[in-house]
């Protein structure tokens, strides 16, 4: 989870963002999203959705985001975002700062155990039509002997 100003400059991060992604707060903090790591969060559809949280009261959330890190490799992630509001005396006074909450969900794993299922899943249709066109001949063959014994 990353904590933004009104700039998208990170205010701060929580320890598992830290240790998901390796980071140090020194090479996160007060450093602009866009530009974190090797510039792997400058992504314009992200831009476009977080540009839009302040001005137009909005909020996102489920977008989906691939992308192969350095260290960490490929990572499929959630991300959901949203301006934290303050009550109407305090932001009129000006006591806090518009701040907008990333949330981070890492799926990587639960993508790699659906498509482990789906291969699976895949694997034993193949086998299933295999069988019964197996059991659909060897029928045909039992149902012309028994015919043939009829006669």
């Amino acid at each position: 989870m990353l904590i933004l100003d009104k700039d998208f400059r990170v205010l701060t991060a929580n320890t598992p963002f830290y240790n998901n992604f390796q980071v140090e707060p020194k090479d996160t903090e007060n450093k602009i999203v866009y530009k974190l790591g090797n510039g792997q969060w400058n992504i314009p559809d992200l831009k476009r959705l977080l540009e839009n949280i302040l001005p137009k009261n909005t909020f996102f959330k489920g977008f989906e985001v691939a992308h192969n890190f350095p260290i960490i490799g490929r990572k499929v992630m959630i991300l959901n975002a949203r301006q934290i509001h303050f009550n109407k005396e305090d932001l009129e006074a000006q006591k806090f700062p518009s701040i907008i909450l990333l949330a981070i969900e890492d799926i990587t794993e639960m993508i790699q155990i659906a498509d482990t299922l789906a291969s699976h899943t895949f694997k034993l249709e193949e086998k299933f039509t295999s069988q019964t066109k197996k059991l659909e001949k060897y029928m045909k063959k039992l149902e012309k002997e028994i015919n043939g014994l009829k006669k």
